[in-house]
């Protein structure tokens, strides 16, 4: 009786590893198929603003119509060609929203995958989030004193139309 038992409990050990391994594959091949979407969402968007941006009139000045400049649209402009956070998308305004929210304890990762809607326990989402604010940064629109920690800037930096800026 006690071979049996034993057979069976290596049995059921081997098909315990089995899918465990099987769950490792499974979860590895769902954080590849998020970044894919992640990256084909975020094309389509730079399509779409692309095509947004093409149908646009050209600005014409003393009669001459003005080329547009050549090269890639930004999905968030830099600070200082913009009026004010009406021209960052819905997700990047929230963003800004959660980093004035958060104060001077900053805005992280983790929470910005939670503004955004996204599961924050699954490590690839938290980095995609991360990017997010980090492209806020390198446009001048946060501040990232400590690392991983993102604030809006300081009041005499704001312009107007900042939450928390000028008027």
């Amino acid at each position: 009786m006690r071979a049996v038992l034993e057979t069976r409990r290596k049995t059921a050990a081997v098909r315990v590893e089995e899918l465990a391994a099987e769950l490792d594959r499974a979860r590895t091949a769902l954080a590849e198929a998020e970044d894919v979407l992640r990256c084909r969402v975020i094309g389509l968007e730079q399509y779409l603003e692309a095509l947004a941006e093409a149908d646009a009139p050209a600005v014409v000045a003393d009669g001459v119509a003005q080329r547009k400049p050549v090269g890639p649209r930004r999905a968030v402009p830099h600070r200082q060609d913009s009026a004010g956070v009406e021209v960052l998308s819905v997700d990047y305004k929230a963003l800004m929203a959660a980093a004035g929210e958060a104060g001077i304890g900053g805005l992280g990762a983790r929470r910005a995958a939670v503004v955004l809607g996204w599961d924050s326990g699954l490590a690839s989402r938290v980095e995609g989030a991360r990017a997010r604010p980090k492209r806020l940064v390198e446009r001048g629109w946060l501040v990232e004193d400590k690392p991983g920690r993102f604030t809006l800037p300081a009041p005499d930096q704001a312009g107007a139309g900042w939450p928390g800026g000028g008027s």
